[in-house]
């Protein structure tokens, strides 16, 4: 009471639960904690500095029936006392105070209240690191982690309330023999709480880690479908002879006859005509064609430097049988077939190109690309053939392929007619000299020499070029007298 008479100490506490407690008495206990706290640095400071005599400090208080358990409500009771008895003081103000000789055990040296005030900050670290340890049980909740993090806080406050009552008892003493020893204990307990702070929070950000790698197994997932979905997608393309890159397939919009338009109507015959050659080298080596016999047939005299490359021979024989005709609106047709009606005006011819771009190319029939010769010889008899003739379409991928080639042939030629001038078609002559303005190599990586006999000649021409009002399309064209790069 004489040291919360001179540094102002129960009275503030009394303060503060007269203006919380009744109301909000949880705020007021954590306020009256933080201003116990700082009544005992206060005193600990008059005391080394002399502003208040060590007479007047009380040599004994009432001895508790077990001081390590001390329950955390007792220090709101401690202060209602320290209140009570400072009110008797002021009561009795006119009584003098005799000073009491100290006993000799009780005179600290400035090392024993250095390390008593070192413990103090040290149970204040620990106290802190043991709320970011109640925070941290929050976020995710746990309730194991909340109520064994709320008990090490309540530890910690006990620990600091029963320094309070030790110093108003005793005076502060040595904890250990050695004040250096204690120091260094305080240091090492002050740096074991930042571990644990330390600890919390990785702990925290290795949970965020965690959950984002969750989320970019999940996004790697959806790509993986997304990409499943495409490739299907594209498969049903293939088979109903549609490019996915042709305008106006995908968007649902108005289709507008443009250059562009016929650019990628002639990549997907060309793509065409590269997915039939396939099953035709396919079905000749399984007849036991000599496929190096077969394309010197095609073109003799073509030197080439990798016999994979004699497939665009084969390339070049469709392109020059499925173009015959090209020029003409009837496409060579016979009239008297009378297979597919011929329009005759620009208008009909556009209309007739979009209601067959949307037709199964099973539907149309192309019996006369496939000699009947050749066709015994793939499959040993002539049932197929037989069978398309009676009106059917038999599901072989063969067929298939086939039927694909001439819808996208007879595509091209319907939209190359609906343009006004028409399109024409050009070819390059074997033995004429490449131009990279006029043509394209099938071949990418070829070596061009720097001597004037060393420029490269066309040996094959595997698909045709095209004039139009809006430019050109270079003719496809396989090279002679060239090296390939490795």
């Amino acid at each position: 009471p004489q040291i919360g008479k001179k540094v102002g100490g129960p009275r503030y506490f009394f303060l503060i639960w007269v203006i919380f407690g009744r109301k909000k008495p949880l705020i007021a206990y954590y306020y009256a904690q933080v201003a116990l706290y700082f009544h005992v640095l206060r005193s600990f400071t008059a005391h080394i500095s002399g502003e208040v005599s060590d007479q007047l400090i009380p040599q004994h208080l009432p001895e508790t029936s077990n001081s390590n358990s001390v329950k955390l409500h007792f220090l709101l009771v401690d202060m209602q006392h320290s209140g009570a008895r400072d009110t008797q003081l002021r009561e009795n103000s006119n009584q003098k105070v005799h000073p009491q000789p100290m006993d000799e055990s009780t005179n600290q040296t400035p090392e024993a209240m250095e390390a008593l005030v070192s413990r103090i900050f040290t149970n204040i670290s620990s106290l802190k690191s043991a709320y970011i340890q109640l925070q941290a049980a929050h976020t995710p909740y746990d309730p194991d982690k909340i109520q064994a993090a709320d008990r090490l806080v309540i530890s910690e406050l006990k620990n600091l309330s029963e320094l309070k009552h030790f110093y108003r008892e005793h005076n502060p003493k040595p904890v250990c023999t050695s004040p250096q020893d204690s120091r260094l204990a305080a240091e090492i307990q002050e740096q074991q709480s930042l571990l644990k702070t330390y600890e919390v929070m990785v702990k925290k950000f290795q949970s965020e880690i965690q959950n984002k790698d969750s989320e970019i197994l999940q996004l790697e997932q959806q790509i993986q479908e997304a990409n499943q979905k495409r490739v299907k997608l594209e498969k049903n393309l293939k088979l109903r002879g549609l490019s996915g890159k042709e305008p106006g397939n995908s968007s649902g919009g108005e289709t507008v006859i443009s250059p562009e338009l016929f650019r990628s109507a002639a990549e997907a015959a060309s793509r065409a005509i590269h997915d039939f050659s396939k099953p035709l080298i396919n079905m000749m080596k399984a007849a036991g064609w000599d496929l190096d016999s077969a394309a010197g047939s095609i073109e003799p005299d073509v030197v080439y430097p990798k016999r994979a490359h004699k497939k665009y021979a084969f390339e070049s024989h469709i392109c020059q049988r499925m173009f015959v005709g090209f020029q003409d609106e009837n496409f060579s047709m016979n009239p008297e077939e009378d297979l597919i009606s011929v329009a005759t005006s620009k208008e009909n011819l556009f209309k007739e190109y979009l209601e067959l771009r949307e037709m199964d190319p099973l539907t149309l029939k192309y019996l006369l690309v496939v000699h009947q010769k050749m066709e015994a010889s793939f499959f040993g008899n002539l049932d197929q053939r037989t069978y398309i003739v009676g009106g059917g379409h038999p599901r072989t991928a063969f067929y298939q392929a086939f039927l694909k080639l001439g819808k996208a042939v007879w595509l091209l030629h319907r939209l190359a007619h609906a343009f006004d001038p028409a399109v024409r078609i050009f070819q390059v002559r074997r033995g004429s000299e490449f131009s990279e303005v006029y043509m394209e190599s099938v071949v990418k990586d070829i070596v061009v020499g720097e001597g004037e006999n060393e420029k490269p000649k066309v040996g094959l021409m595997v698909m045709p070029g095209f004039w139009m009002d809006g430019g050109v399309i270079q003719p496809q064209v396989y090279l002679t007298g060239i090296k390939v790069a490795e």
